[in-house]
């Protein structure tokens, strides 16, 4: 019978990052911190709207334009406008139009797009992603089809990355396995390759044949939006077929609109438009079309140059003050007589502390600081009020090791 089938059922866990919301919202004390779920937040603590994203809102209000439904593979003056950004407006691919860009729901949309186009279409089976990477990255693959493994990722004493295993492990891959990546601001890590250790990687999953997935849902909040693109230039010049995910819900703080983007760089225009018909169908058979009004936020901005300079002055500001809170941190850290320099060692919105799971629950439960049970914190919930406070509390943490 089927209502035992549903009495039979049991109760899936919290999400571990977004699980922290409920737990930090039902949480009584005063002073309490929230360093868990990866959102940009200001000096006061909350949220921002930018100002061009106000802008444009007023602009496509004045319009007053119906809500009608966007093409499967969304907005093209988004796309065109995103893929310039990403790859630069005078890319070569990008002139030959040999990239196929659809607007999806979030960077997690564009990965979950990139999955099932691998395996339903081009016969991939096997994936494999950093140890650690951002919990999200190995349920997305599972769930259309791929097998996940892991490369290594992180030094013996978690303060770096160990690219020489990392070479290791990606060179002994089979043919055909689809490899996911940074492109920036490694989640959880906050640690990078550097631009010459990425040309040793382009050579590598060339030569073996390998399938990358660049995830790059920061753009802008590591070391410039120019800069953080690297990776993703570098691949497309050296003529590698890849896929690279990417997200404007983070550098508009449009987070609740679910604006992403996937690409897939071919070798031709006719490969690109063939690509871009398959993406169409399975965009049709998951949900259709995407929403219109984060899009036309994005696409308004970065299509105006006036507004466009407005974005990346702000997008500059919010990366500074990431940075100073990075500093802070570090200093905050000397006067309690510990070395936090992995937080000015590490770049974008998140830092690995080297906390173990047990001691991020103690930060947790007796001083309010929440954290991932990893041991990752986000930077940007840090600010000039609560930044000692942390520093005081991590400190007396790592007391309680001796």
């Amino acid at each position: 019978m089927l209502k035992s089938d549903f009495a039979a059922l049991a109760p899936m866990p919290d999400d571990p990052i977004l699980g922290l919301v409920d737990l930090f919202k039902k949480d009584p004390r005063a002073e309490k911190v929230n360093l868990g779920v990866g959102v940009y937040l200001n000096e006061e603590g909350k949220l921002p709207l930018m100002a061009c994203v106000e802008e444009a809102e007023k602009r496509l209000l004045a319009r007053r334009q119906p809500r009608g439904y966007m093409p499967m593979s969304g907005m093209p003056q988004y796309c065109a406008a995103v893929q310039r950004l990403v790859f630069g407006k005078t890319n070569p691919a990008v002139l030959a139009g040999r990239i196929s860009t659809v607007q999806t729901l979030g960077g997690t949309g564009a990965l979950q797009l990139a999955a099932a186009f691998a395996h339903q279409f081009l016969g991939v089976n096997a994936s494999v992603v950093s140890d650690p990477t951002w919990g999200n990255h190995i349920s997305i693959l599972k769930a259309d089809g791929l097998e996940v493994g892991k490369y290594p990722y992180l030094s013996a004493d978690r303060a770096s990355v160990d690219f020489e295993a990392f070479k290791a492990s990606i060179s002994a891959l089979a043919p055909k396995t689809l490899v996911l990546m940074h492109g920036c601001c490694h989640n959880p890590t906050g640690l990078d390759f550097t631009q010459d250790q990425w040309r040793e990687v382009a050579k590598i999953v060339a030569e073996k044949d390998l399938l990358p997935l660049l995830d790059m849902a920061y753009q802008g909040f590591g070391s410039g939006l120019e800069e953080d693109a690297f990776a993703i230039r570098l691949f497309t010049e050296e003529g590698i077929t890849f896929m690279a995910a990417t997200s404007c819900s983070k550098n508009f703080g449009l987070y609740g609109e679910r604006v992403g983007a996937l690409h897939i760089v071919t070798d031709s225009k006719k490969e690109a438009d063939v690509v871009t018909s398959i993406m169409k169908r399975i965009v049709r058979q998951e949900y259709s079309n995407p929403p219109c009004h984060g899009g036309q936020i994005v696409a308004e901005v970065l299509c105006d140059e006036a507004l466009q300079a407005s974005w990346r002055a702000e997008v500059d500001g919010m990366r500074t003050r990431i940075r100073a809170m990075r500093e802070a941190l570090y200093e905050a850290g000397k006067a309690e007589g510990e070395d936090f320099s992995f937080s000015v060692k590490q770049h974008g919105m998140f830092s690995f502390t080297g906390l173990s799971a047990e001691e991020m629950d103690l930060l947790r439960e007796k001083y309010g600081v929440y954290g991932v049970r990893n041991g990752r914190i986000c930077i940007a919930g840090l600010n000039t009020k609560n930044v000692e406070y942390v520093a005081k509390s991590i400190a007396a943490v790592l007391k309680t090791r001796a």
